[in-house]
């Protein structure tokens, strides 16, 4: 369902998943893109993703926006050699903000 707008953001995240490498990224969404056929209003939007060694290490089965955007991310080649290098911490708010954090590895 989401699918289509995540593909519309994906070379903005791309770019943002690179650089958060060495600060935090965020990135602000239009709500609307969300909202479109969705038949609840107030339906959560809100989730987080912790992908670790290149898989996601968190359960995001009841988000579909989630759900779909990890999938986006895991099928670009790109990004996924940038997953299996670095951890990172996806979310988005309730205010349609996706903050993109990478997560330094433990020693």
């Amino acid at each position: 369902m989401y699918i289509q707008t995540w593909n519309k953001y994906l070379p903005v995240i791309k770019i943002l998943l690179k650089r958060a490498v060495v600060e935090d990224q965020s990135l602000a969404l239009n709500s609307s893109d969300f909202q479109k056929g969705v038949v609840k209003k107030k339906t959560g939007f809100t989730f987080f993703i912790d992908i670790t060694e290149g898989r996601v290490n968190n359960i995001i089965s009841a988000s579909l926006p989630a759900k779909d955007l990890a999938s986006i991310l895991l099928e670009d080649a790109t990004v996924k050699e940038l997953f299996t290098k670095k951890d990172f911490h996806i979310n988005l708010d309730s205010k349609f903000q996706l903050g993109i954090k990478c997560i330094p590895k433990a020693s």
